[in-house]
């Protein structure tokens, strides 16, 4: 009886041991060394409903990125004091004008000091006459069809945020579909394109580019920026692939992938 008894709890510790390493893998975080973000989604024009699910998504993943994530609309966190403090700015969603000259410059010596910059969809209809902040970006927003089904054509699969995208020619979503005001493709590395032929809803030409970048990324002087066009609806920020691309992207700007 005693045997049994020593074999049962043998086979209870193994599985306990077995347990705590499985949660304890689970848990493990990608990175030692955290990375702080700062994210800034303060609208002075239209704003985006899904602004709060792509909130809530990038908290929910802060663990296994060991993210510190600061998420604000309070401009007054771009100063130099503050925001040295961080790693990598995202813009999710902003709108308008929404920053003093003072916090743009703070934002400019951030950046120049070696640190990144993620632009999430409407990060194209802020500031647009903040000449530091259009060229970091790459493109200013134009117009849009309306909301529909429309398939993103990927140019560049080298680049982490295109992992999720892998082996994939295409990938077909619903989203907004942004142009913009010039082709960035003579001053961004371009890694994907809508296929204007999928658009099949709308009232005018106005929205067509013929050439349509999406996706691109930036890095110079040190500095790195990234823009994505996903994160209109709700259900971008819960679909696999946009969430991989959009972290990918983050840990990129941080320089935590190459």
């Amino acid at each position: 009886m005693k045997i049994i008894m020593g074999i049962k709890y043998r086979i209870l510790f193994v599985f306990i041991s077995i347990s705590l390493t499985i949660n304890g893998q689970e848990n493990r975080t990608k990175f030692e060394e955290p990375a702080n973000l700062l994210v800034f989604s303060k609208t002075m024009r239209s704003r985006h409903a899904s602004t709060h699910t792509g909130i809530k998504m990038l908290f929910e993943h802060s663990q296994s990125q060991n993210w510190i994530i600061t998420a604000t609309e309070d401009a007054f966190l771009f100063s130099e004091k503050i925001l040295p403090n961080f790693d990598v700015v995202i813009f999710l969603n902003p709108s308008g004008d929404a920053l003093t000259e003072t916090q743009q410059a703070a934002f400019e010596k951030f950046m120049k000091s070696g640190k990144g910059m993620v632009g999430i969809h409407a990060a194209a209809v802020f500031e647009y006459d903040w000449p530091f902040y259009g060229q970091l970006l790459g493109g200013y927003f134009k117009t849009h069809p309306p909301v529909q089904e429309a398939t993103v054509i990927f140019e560049d699969s080298d680049h982490p945020a295109m992992k999720p995208f892998e082996g994939m020619k295409s990938y077909t979503t619903i989203d907004e579909w942004y142009s913009f005001r010039k082709n960035p493709r003579s001053k961004v590395n371009v890694l994907a394109t809508l296929d204007e032929s999928t658009i099949k809803i709308f009232k005018n030409n106005d929205w067509r580019m013929g050439d349509h970048p999406l996706i691109w990324w930036q890095e110079s002087d040190s500095m790195r920026s990234f823009y994505t066009g996903f994160g209109h609806t709700d259900e971008a920020f819960q679909d696999k692939k946009i969430i991989e691309h959009i972290i990918n992207a983050i840990n990129w700007a941080g320089k935590r992938l190459e």
